[in-house]
C-alpha cells in the first residue's frame, strides 16, 4: 500500500513517537528535481517548535532498522 503525504497531516519519527511533525508540502530540489518533503516540528525541545525541515521523499517514506526490526522512518499519526 502506497503511503500518501498531504499538507496538514501529522507524522511521527521512529526515534521518538511523542515528537510530531506537520507536513507543509512537497517541493522539488532546484537542481535534481528530486521530491522533498517539507515538514515542521510540533514539539518543544532540542529543536524549537515550528522549525522547518526538508528530507527527500524516498527517505521520508523509507525504512530503518530499530532494535533489530525494520520499521518506517516516519509514520502517519492515527
Amino acid at each position: 500500500m502506497e503511503r500518501k503525504i498531504k499538507p496538514k497531516q501529522k507524522w511521527i519519527h521512529y526515534k521518538n513517537p511523542t515528537h510530531e511533525y506537520e507536513i507543509i508540502g512537497i517541493a522539488k530540489h532546484s537542481e535534481t528535481l528530486e521530491e522533498m518533503v517539507i515538514y515542521k516540528a510540533l514539539y518543544l525541545g532540542e529543536f524549537a517548535y515550528g522549525q522547518l525541515w526538508a528530507r527527500p521523499k524516498r527517505e521520508f517514506l523509507g525504512k530503518v532498522e530499530k532494535e533489530g526490526k525494520i520499521v518506517d522512518r516516519f509514520k502517519l499519526k492515527n
